[in-house]
């Protein structure tokens, strides 16, 4: 396979760096979508039509509000932003730049949850706590994560940069970067780096996610057949020598 040089999907926040505007921020929402989305077409459609970044834009604006003291405002905010949008997003989370939720339904994020830049979640995500205790109890999302969809990742585990978690999985342990995981509960089932990456965009190639259990089903069915032949094997053996044939396992548990 050619040699593919990654390009990253946008300039990382600098450290330190003065804190972009609202305004900023939505816009670079709405114009990643383009590169994540095949059937976006242009932004205005784009801002008028995907719940997924209505979701996003109302959460921007409550979590102005919360940082700046106002919470109840900006909880009757992120009630509004639900209402319309389907996306449950507290407005104390923690989001960064360019942050995308394809078709935007059904997915939940958690007060103290951490979302690094150019992420990506799909329906049905959940970044929920496993503590009724005070403090970090979300998840946090390292920058470039892509998350399936009816993922959920819960307690206050870290998803290394460049992570994708397949759809489905319950995410209950850390993960170190650039691996898939898939599962109940996930694994790590393949590092990323083997894996065909995308210049400038990320990899929508969820068809081919590996299969764990799939494999494992294989290889038993592989055993089974061994087995099999085996035993044909030794009855042929015992019936040319004039001795009387092994029964099988159904002939003995049948009496």
């Amino acid at each position: 396979m050619a040699c593919v040089v990654d390009i990253p999907l946008a300039e990382p926040s600098a450290s330190g760096s003065v804190k972009p505007s609202l305004l900023k921020l939505i816009r670079e929402d709405v114009n990643c979508v383009r590169q994540r989305d095949p059937a976006a077409r242009g932004q205005i459609e784009t801002l008028l039509t995907y719940p997924g970044i209505h979701a996003v834009i109302w959460y921007r604006i409550a979590n102005r509000l919360w940082a700046g003291g106002w919470r109840f405002p900006a909880r009757l905010l992120s009630w509004f932003g639900r209402f319309a949008s389907n996306v449950d997003i507290h407005p104390g989370a923690r989001i960064g730049r360019r942050f995308f939720i394809d078709h935007g339904a059904c997915v939940v994020i958690g007060e103290t949850a951490e979302i690094g830049d150019d992420v990506t979640l799909y329906h049905g995500v959940t970044l929920g706590g496993t503590s009724w205790f005070p403090g970090k109890r979300h998840p946090t999302l390292e920058d470039r994560v892509v998350v399936g969809a009816g993922a959920k990742i819960l307690g206050p585990i870290t998803v290394g940069a460049g992570s994708r978690v397949g759809a489905n999985s319950v995410v209950i342990d850390g993960t170190p970067p650039d691996v898939t995981v898939v599962g109940i509960p996930a694994r790590v089932v393949r590092p990323q780096l083997g894996h065909r990456r995308v210049v400038g965009r990320i990899d929508l190639d969820h068809h081919l996610m590996p299969d764990p259990v799939g494999d494992a089903i294989a290889v038993l069915l592989d055993r089974v057949e061994f087995l099999e032949a085996r035993l044909s094997h030794m009855q042929r053996r015992a019936r040319d020598a004039g001795a009387p044939a092994p029964k099988s396992l159904m002939e003995t548990d049948n009496g």
